[in-house]
């Protein structure tokens, strides 16, 4: 294939997207396929000629949409949103076009400078301070992993990445029980270990208990310990649980702890004054990680955290060998540095094409909406023989079960064989319950009560 042919399939590429889109709500959200299935369709060696592309094109359509979860669907209500708007994708195709590899600043002096501007633009449209810088990560989890390797670092007074953890004191994180499995992921990375987590109780709105942090810090120090930082969540996975941030930051603080803020689903509404009372006193935390990709339209992968001051996270992921220098440029930025991985993808263009594209006051619009109309559902359900709403809505999430552990599995399996809408599940207090998250970018009013449409289609005459 050479780039003639694919000026052709890209346009046969553009056909397919924009009539896959068109009918995404004929489909079930939720592919009925089973394990092993798609992989059977496959020869279990690579050809040794080259295939004509049509063929190649084919077989895509044969195998591949009818075994997909569609996150794009306007249905889809499961897990958190990964949106990925008209623009986001325009974007996409141009970086990919272009191939270009971000690493430094003259590798990729357009991404590079464009990428500091759509942090500046966040900063400012989420209401943090204008001194505040940041970057664009792939996921939350490597933001946060970032943040707490230099938590581990500055607490060791930087000798971990140069000496190891072994011999060192034993390090403890806090964190709540809300807080996502990141920070568990983060903590084994680190090497400060699952066992020195310590998930902090959690008060009666569900979020962490200030004098619970302040005595568990307490405890460890007394103990020998050495506390490296705290994590916070606004807007947990499972119910979307807050923490009071300015509260626990204080606590942070006295103890002097860095803090960061995990808001990679609820930061996006943060757009939204009115919403920002969510996290009152984010001002005093020294990172804090969103994905534009949950909520804001941006496509999938592109998490951003912003630091108030990023010295200690450059000081502990910087790598400067020889052939990584811009020679005659001290001055660059090298996104590289605030990040795990050395390779990066162009991710600020799509920030670029989708704040323009539909501008502030359009996604505040569709984040409103989206708070509404969960809502409204919410209440529809609870009005619902056998229903009961276990955890209200935070922004556009709340959990439902219906009369017994037993019977709400069985009625998720249902749903979801269904295939008209997608949920998903966790565990509050110990009981099973349904998760419904309103958030993909095309959704309507209707696509949203379409969920007590099913409910009572399913349930009929069982209450």
């Amino acid at each position: 294939m050479n780039h003639d042919e694919l000026n052709h399939w890209a346009k046969r590429a553009a056909d397919w997207a924009r009539e896959y889109h068109a009918g995404l709500r004929e489909r079930p959200v939720r592919p009925r396929v089973t394990p092993g299935a798609v992989a059977a369709q496959l020869p279990s060696a690579a050809p040794e000629q080259a295939e004509p592309m049509e063929r190649i094109f084919t077989d895509f359509e044969a195998i591949v949409p009818g075994a997909t979860t569609h996150w794009q669907h306007p249905r889809f209500f499961a897990y958190f949103p990964a949106n990925a708007s008209p623009a986001s994708m325009l974007a996409e195709q141009l970086a990919n076009a272009m191939a270009g590899q971000g690493m430094l600043w003259q590798t990729a002096p357009a991404a590079t400078e464009i990428e500091g501007v759509m942090i500046r633009w966040l900063l400012s449209a989420l209401g943090l301070p204008g001194t505040w810088t940041g970057t664009i990560h792939d996921s939350a989890t490597t933001a946060t992993l970032s943040a707490v390797l230099a938590m581990r670092e500055a607490a060791l007074d930087w000798q971990g990445n140069a000496a190891g953890l072994s011999g060192q004191r034993r390090l403890r994180l806090y964190a709540s029980a809300e807080t996502h499995s990141s920070v568990d992921k983060a903590v084994r990375i680190a090497g400060i270990g699952q066992e020195n987590l310590v998930k902090v109780a959690t008060g009666a709105g569900h979020g962490m208990d200030p004098q619970a942090l302040d005595a568990a810090i307490r405890s460890d120090i007394g103990a020998g310990f050495l506390p490296v930082g705290v994590v916070l969540c606004v807007g947990g996975t499972g119910i979307g649980a807050c923490d009071p941030v300015g509260a626990c930051v204080d606590v942070a603080k006295a103890h002097g702890l860095p803090v960061h803020v995990d808001a990679a689903w609820a930061g996006s509404a943060m757009i939204c004054p009115e919403f920002r009372s969510l996290w009152s006193g984010i001002e005093g935390a020294d990172s804090v990680v969103f994905n534009p990709h949950k909520w804001l339209g941006a496509q999938f992968d592109c998490a951003v955290q912003v630091l108030a001051d990023p010295a200690d996270q450059l000081r502990t992921l910087t790598m400067k060998p020889d052939y990584l220098k811009t020679l005659g440029q001290a001055q660059v930025t090298d996104y590289n540095d605030w990040t795990v991985p050395l390779g990066r993808r162009f991710r600020a263009l799509k920030l670029w094409f989708t704040l323009r594209a539909y501008g502030l006051e359009g996604l505040r619009e569709r984040i409103r909406n989206h708070v509404a109309w969960a809502r409204e559902l919410s209440e529809a359900v609870a009005a619902l023989p056998g229903f009961e709403i276990v955890t209200g809505p935070a922004l556009s999430l709340f959990t439902f079960r219906y009369r017994s552990d037993a019977e709400t599995e069985a009625l998720l399996r249902r749903i979801n064989d269904d295939g008209r809408v997608y949920l998903t599940q966790t565990r509050h207090a110990g009981r099973f319950v349904i998760r419904v998250s309103v958030g993909q970018f095309d959704c309507t009013r209707e696509d949203v009560m379409t969920v007590e449409e099913v409910l009572r289609d399913l349930v009929g005459g069982e209450a």
